[in-house]
């Protein structure tokens, strides 16, 4: 059973644990499957959207696909996010990418 298909079933147990959602779209991410992990960070982000971690990671992914223009407005709000939760170490990492991106 690989990574993702224990996630898979660990969800079907708690489906709106944040951090296990989280993990199974890096672990999409880690197959190589980009897109599946974009839709499942994104849907994180609507659902809980104080999940500083998510912005980041979506970001990173989206500017990973030449995708700056929409990992701007996902950084923007992480950093507000971060900001507010008193979480400067990931205001910092998503203000470093903001800044590299084109």
């Amino acid at each position: 059973m690989t990574r993702r298909e224990k996630l898979e079933a660990m969800l079907i147990q708690s489906p709106n644990d944040t951090f296990l959602r989280y993990a199974l779209a890096l672990a999409y991410v880690s197959e190589g499957n980009p897109s599946a992990a974009e839709e499942r960070l994104e849907a994180l982000v609507e659902s809980d959207p104080q999940y500083v971690p998510t912005y980041f990671q979506l970001a990173q992914l989206q500017a990973a696909q030449g995708r700056a223009d929409r990992a701007k407005p996902v950084l923007t709000t992480g950093i507000e996010m971060a900001r507010r939760a008193g979480d400067t170490h990931a205001e910092g990492e998503m203000r470093g990418l903001l800044e590299q991106l084109p």
